[in-house]
Formats: C-alpha cells, sequence, structure tokens
C-alpha cells in the first residue's frame, strides 16, 4: 500500500513512517495548521508594538504627562499592555515592555520608564 503526502497527495518514498513527500510540504501543511494561531500572535504582538513606540516617542520628547484623550487620538489601545506593577504607594502602572503610564487626575496620564527590563541576563 502506498503512502500519499498529507499536504500534496503524493506517493511518499523513503522511510515507512514518513508523512510527506519534502520539507516543503511538511513546513506547507504545518504553516496551514497554525495560521489561525499565529495571525491572532502576530496582531496582539503589533498592537502591543504600536503601543510602545507611542509611549517612547512621547517620553522621549519629553512628555512625561499627557490628556489621556491625547494619547487615544494618537491611537493608543488601552486594552493591550504587557504587565501592571504596583508601587509601595499602592500607584498602579501598566507597562508597555519598558514603557508605563498611570491615571493621575482629570483624565491626566504620567508616563514611566523603566529600563529595569532592558536588562536580559
Amino acid at each position: 500500500m502506498e503512502k500519499k503526502c498529507l499536504d500534496c497527495g503524493d506517493v511518499i518514498h523513503g522511510r515507512t513512517d514518513k508523512k510527506f513527500c519534502s520539507d516543503q510540504c511538511r513546513n506547507n501543511y504545518n504553516n496551514r495548521l497554525n495560521r489561525d494561531t499565529n495571525n491572532f500572535v502576530r496582531n496582539v504582538h503589533g498592537l502591543l508594538r504600536k503601543n510602545r513606540r507611542i509611549l517612547a516617542d512621547l517620553y522621549d520628547e519629553g512628555r512625561h504627562r499627557i490628556h489621556k484623550d491625547a494619547l487615544f487620538a494618537l491611537g493608543y489601545n488601552f486594552s493591550f499592555f504587557t504587565h501592571v506593577i504596583e508601587t509601595s504607594e499602592g500607584e498602579k502602572y501598566q507597562y508597555c515592555f519598558e514603557y508605563g503610564y498611570r491615571e493621575t487626575d482629570k483624565d491626566f496620564i504620567e508616563l514611566k520608564y523603566n529600563s529595569k527590563y532592558l536588562t536580559y541576563q
């Protein structure tokens, strides 16, 4: 009985436990299986990178306090952040990688930079 490739359907030659006729067919098959998951991760990562870029640009311009509406107008998505840190004073900062923010009075945002996250050991 001839075995057929799971991707293209061609006859497989060689080992009896082979499932694919070539590396290209194996890659095509696995990429097709993982496409939905990979797209979701890629989209979330893109949103996180965009948020980080917005915070970094504002911080690097010397703007450490900005109105929440202005941040929203720049395209910042408040639903996506990497982690939350609560200070000993009880202030909660939402971080997007090494750039963070917290809401202060009257819908203003205070930006913060934490270089601790840049050292990978």
